[in-house]
C-alpha cells in the first residue's frame, strides 16, 4: 500500500469519526438537549474528533498532493 493509499485510509476513518460525532450533536439540537452532562460529553467527543483529523492533517507525515 503507497503512503497516498495509508494517507487516505486514515483521514477516512477520522472523518468517519469526526461524522458520527458532527451527527450525535446534531441529533441532541433536534431534541432542544443541548446543556447538561450528556450535550457536554458529546460536544468533547466532537471537539476530540476534529482535533484528531486537524493534526493528522497538519503532520509531517502527510503525502505530497496526489496529482492524479
Amino acid at each position: 500500500m503507497s503512503d497516498m493509499d495509508d494517507f487516505r485510509f486514515r483521514s477516512h476513518e477520522l472523518l468517519v469519526a469526526l461524522d458520527a460525532a458532527t451527527t450525535k450533536m446534531m441529533m441532541m439540537v433536534v431534541s432542544k438537549k443541548v446543556s447538561g452532562p450528556d450535550w457536554e460529553e458529546v460536544a468533547q467527543k466532537h471537539h476530540d474528533a476534529f482535533e484528531a483529523w486537524n493534526s493528522f492533517l497538519n503532520s509531517s507525515n502527510t503525502p505530497p498532493s496526489d496529482q492524479h
